[in-house]
């Protein structure tokens, strides 16, 4: 028994110590770094792409990603890992629409960050929110990802038809104004976004891990993110965010995320520690 447990314990180092390789190849050629992602996470998003390309070890990754982009890129894909839809977590939303919304109203121009915008559909979800609230003309929406096969999806703003009803349940639960299908028309077996809910977002290629600040943001959108990071580069995207917000500026972050360990926690006041929805102080 015993020797079956450390014939386990030296697997198990041995695929770390791969893992670590393998990472360290993957940021001296690209210049991705993941290595302060959730190693847990990690393992088990490499151990599906070996499934998928028929590699017994981690080690026999570094050699293909080496010499072969194409299939990196394949796996950065894999690591977005989209789990998302139309006001997801409604409730979060409808917070957003009585208590951020009314704030943010007096300002001339309002802009607005969705870290990780994955493939849109929050997104246009606040678009349809700022547009009934009647100041979608006054802002600027800015959704990024590090994933440009994610962008692409969002930029498009083409959706399967077949989440049509869950969108409307979330949109009802939300406290939607409207009907949601008048801000999409209908082709075939999909749904694509209204051009004017568009025209108000500017997608990019951010990376929380290696980019900088990004611009003076009235509210920050960064849900379901930070959980496939370690404690310290949750930190550090954190401490970015916290200094792309304006003075008074709002942060929501997911239902399954926090801030108890994070250094910005004391910058920060509740609007709903529930919902994770935050306000920076100052003036």
């Amino acid at each position: 028994m015993a020797a079956a447990m450390m014939e386990n314990g030296s697997v198990a180092d041995l695929e770390r110590l791969e893992l670590d390789l393998l990472l360290d190849a993957v940021k001296t050629r690209y210049g991705y770094d993941f290595h302060d992602y959730a190693k847990a996470s990690m393992i088990r998003r490499v151990r599906k792409y070996m499934d998928k390309v028929g590699i017994d070890y981690v080690s026999g990754l570094i050699p293909l990603f080496l010499h072969d982009d194409r299939a990196f890129h394949r796996f950065v894909k894999s690591l977005a890992v989209v789990v998302t839809e139309m006001f997801r977590d409604p409730d979060v939303f409808k917070v957003l629409r009585e208590e951020v919304i009314p704030v943010l109203k007096t300002y001339p121009f309002i802009k607005i960050w969705h870290a990780g915008c994955a493939s849109g559909q929050e997104v246009y979800s606040m678009a349809i929110l700022l547009e009934e609230e009647g100041i979608l003309d006054r802002c600027q929406i800015y959704a990024t990802d590090f994933n440009d096969g994610a962008l692409k999806l969002a930029k498009n703003g083409i959706y399967p038809a077949q989440d049509i009803s869950r969108y409307e349940n979330n949109y009802r639960l939300a406290g939607g104004k409207a009907q949601l299908g008048d801000y999409w028309v209908s082709r075939y077996d999909s749904i694509k976004i209204n051009r004017r809910l568009a025209e108000r977002v500017t997608f990019a290629n951010h990376n929380l891990v290696t980019d900088g600040v990004f611009g003076e943001m009235n509210l920050v959108m960064c849900r379901n993110v930070l959980i496939y990071f370690n404690e310290q580069l949750q930190d550090r995207a954190l401490t970015l965010i916290n200094d792309s917000l304006c003075p008074r500026g709002f942060l929501c972050i997911g239902r399954r995320e926090n801030l108890k360990f994070s250094q910005i926690r004391n910058h920060l006041e509740d609007v709903s520690n529930r919902l994770r929805i935050y306000r920076k102080l100052g003036s």
